[in-house]
């Protein structure tokens, strides 16, 4: 088995039509704040699956949107709990925050009082959407291409950046990069 897998539907090749069909239903059921239980069915980048006890015709979504740094995702067969976040209408799937994850969301909490302020982290990843930078243990900031400053930045890079934005609630960090002198 790979670290990453979509759910396994088996034979129930009409999954699809009969999330769609109950999709009134589950909304109706699953109003946001509601708290779920599951077991996670499918494992991607992007987030963990999750078939939602007593609701059969639900998928459940936990994206790492909502992750906590220094967390990692749940496996396929473990058993997660949470409480509904937000509803994806176009593709019929609850987003969940889980409650492990919750439990670690406070750790940007004392970062909107660093807004403006510099500070030296290491570049962690390169992605088209910028420079990741670990600034302290477990938070990371994105520095977006146009927030580069002309600065050429490799991984594992010492880099000096500033925090532009807070954001508590996705949990995200905006940094731009301080130029050197």
């Amino acid at each position: 088995m790979t670290e990453y897998s979509w759910p396994d539907w088996g034979s129930d090749r009409d999954h699809g039509a009969r999330i769609a069909a109950a999709w009134p239903d589950t909304l109706r059921k699953l109003p946001l704040g509601t708290p779920v239980t599951g077991k996670v069915i499918g494992r991607q980048r992007f987030g963990v699956f999750v078939a939602i006890d007593n609701h059969p015709d639900a998928v459940g979504l936990a994206e790492i949107t909502a992750m906590p740094r220094c967390t990692e995702l749940p496996h396929v067969g473990d058993r997660v709990t949470g409480h509904v976040l937000w509803h994806a209408d176009h593709n019929h799937q609850v987003k969940i925050q889980l409650t492990e994850w919750a439990e670690h969301a406070d750790l940007l909490l004392p970062y909107p009082d660093k807004i403006g302020q510099a500070v030296t982290g290491h570049v962690t990843k390169l992605a088209p959407i910028g420079a990741f930078v670990r600034i302290a243990d477990c938070i990371e900031g994105l520095v977006r291409p146009e927030r580069l400053s002309n600065v050429t930045v490799m991984e594992r890079q010492e880099l000096t950046v500033t925090t532009l934005g807070v954001d508590l609630e996705r949990p995200r960090i905006s940094l731009s990069a301080t130029e050197r002198r």
